[in-house]
């Protein structure tokens, strides 16, 4: 299998047992042993990743790669954690050397590596802007599956209100639950992810039948 195979493979999210969490972080993973708060949608966090998008560029200069805005805080009117999720997109995550230098330079720390899921990485970076108390960084190779999974996710509840209220009351009654690591909060959330997201792939098909 090629390199470039095994990027497009599909590897379903499972979730983590503590174990796997504790193996991915390269330093002690956070514990939170608490209920996850939440805060109201505020439109500093887009403020806040075209800033940190417009320094990525400006640092990757001469590297192929794409940055968009994901998870809660790239939803209009979705209750999030101030933590702004950023999806760098670039042709090999894998090969750190390319893109870690540039990223440590304006701030950021890798804080996770996956070699079994796409080769995922995360850089985490502290108050990047006025609301938003972290930056994650997700770093995928150009071609992996997750990719268009993550983007048609944004861009169904950013169109369709139903979806993000549901999403959002689901967020809600987790987040008053008591979870040791970040990661069960988000685990927890994939049933109804992959519900809507269900229902995403069946409407954008439709439209493109239409």
């Amino acid at each position: 299998m090629t390199d470039q195979e095994r990027h497009e493979q599909e590897i379903p999210r499972v979730p983590m047992t503590d174990e796997e969490i504790e193996a991915a972080n390269l330093e002690t993973a956070p514990r939170l042993d608490s209920a996850v708060q939440l805060k109201e949608y505020t439109p500093e966090w887009a403020a806040g990743f075209e800033e940190e998008a417009a320094r990525m560029s400006e640092g990757l200069d001469g590297l192929p790669h794409q940055v968009e805005h994901t998870g809660s805080t790239s939803v209009p009117g979705l209750p999030a954690k101030p933590v702004i999720d950023i999806l760098l997109i670039v042709p090999d995550s894998a090969d750190e050397s390319a893109y870690v230098p540039a990223l440590e330079a304006i701030g950021y720390t890798l804080a996770i590596r996956e070699p079994d899921w796409y080769e995922h990485r995360v850089l985490r970076k502290p108050a990047p802007a006025p609301g938003a108390e972290s930056a994650n960084l997700h770093v995928l190779s150009t071609g992996c599956p997750e990719i268009a999974r993550m983007l048609l996710f944004r861009d169904w509840l950013r169109t369709h209100t139903g979806e993000r209220d549901l999403y959002a009351r689901t967020k809600r009654d987790l987040a008053r639950r008591t979870w040791t690591y970040m990661q069960h909060y988000a685990d927890a959330k994939s049933e109804v992810i992959a519900a809507i997201l269900e229902r995403a792939g069946r409407g954008t098909a439709a439209h493109r039948e239409s």
